[in-house]
């Protein structure tokens, strides 16, 4: 099985994505996702950008490679009544299923940077986008103190060293990076901008419980634990993420968590 596949399907992310949702709707208005657009989300999850992107009044097509998160898409896409917006299985590097310069807009928030072969990514975003239209990637920043960047940073310490080969999706938060990869399919430096935005995690429960979520539900989080547990370290793991998920907690609330995380905001424009 693709390991990629296995890593999304693995968990339920749609329990993240629950705390998601309000920070997707807000990144919709301010990518400027409007009436008539023909929009691709790739790595769409559940459709915490394609289902506020659909209710604009974009077509929508939502691409994961999940096939338990596409499934968990297309209910809500039921549920909502939307006739605009479809999920389907893909790969972010093979896109082959669809026709070049399709859409108006191709959108990937914490999506596509995740998948491997990440010079692939950028040749098939930049295909299928019509000449004139853009590319928008929400990428997490390596290094970055905020929290799903230092998750992925604590988690690593308890994992095996990655594969021989392997490219760390973080690299998709440096700037050189995404200007190597885009600049290898044609579009010059000038027309590609970025910019640091925040992603807010808001849930109505205590940070504790928005950890446990992480520990059960995500895929890269439940690994560390998985591999802490063969080293006997798996209480020093969890008390590290508690002391993070703690001390990043902006909620004034006792019993609510608003955790605010920096990605790097990239606007391609073909």
């Amino acid at each position: 099985m693709n390991p990629n596949k296995a890593l999304w399907e693995k968990g339920d992310f749609t329990r993240l994505a629950e705390t998601m949702r309000e920070s997707g709707a807000v990144l919709v208005e301010k990518i400027g996702i409007t009436e008539g657009l023909k929009v691709l989300d790739l790595g769409c999850g559940d459709g915490t950008t394609a289902i506020p992107a659909a209710k604009a009044g974009a077509e929508v097509l939502g691409v994961d490679i999940a096939r338990n998160l596409v499934e968990a898409g297309n209910k809500r896409v039921q549920s909502e009544g939307l006739t605009t917006c479809t999920f389907r299985e893909g790969d972010a590097t093979n896109l082959s299923e669809l026709k070049d310069e399709t859409f108006d807009l191709v959108i990937s928030i914490f999506g596509a940077m995740f998948a491997p072969k990440p010079f692939d990514v950028a040749r098939e975003m930049v295909r299928v986008t019509r000449p004139g239209g853009r590319i928008v990637m929400g990428n997490w920043i390596p290094g970055d103190p905020t929290l799903v960047a230092q998750i992925l940073k604590i988690s690593s310490a308890y994992t095996p060293p990655p594969p021989e080969g392997f490219v760390s999706p973080m690299l998709w938060g440096v700037e050189s990076q995404v200007l190597e990869r885009f600049g290898q399919t044609g579009i010059p430096a000038g027309n590609i901008t970025f910019e640091r935005d925040t992603y807010t995690f808001n849930a109505a429960f205590p940070p504790a419980e928005f950890l446990s979520r992480f520990r059960t539900y995500y895929g890269p989080t439940m690994n560390a634990f998985e591999a802490a547990e063969k080293n006997g370290k798996t209480d020093e793991l969890q008390r590290e993420l508690e002391a993070l998920f703690v001390s990043q907690n902006q909620s004034s609330r006792e019993n609510e968590t608003s955790i605010p995380a920096t990605f790097l905001r990239v606007t391609v424009r073909k």
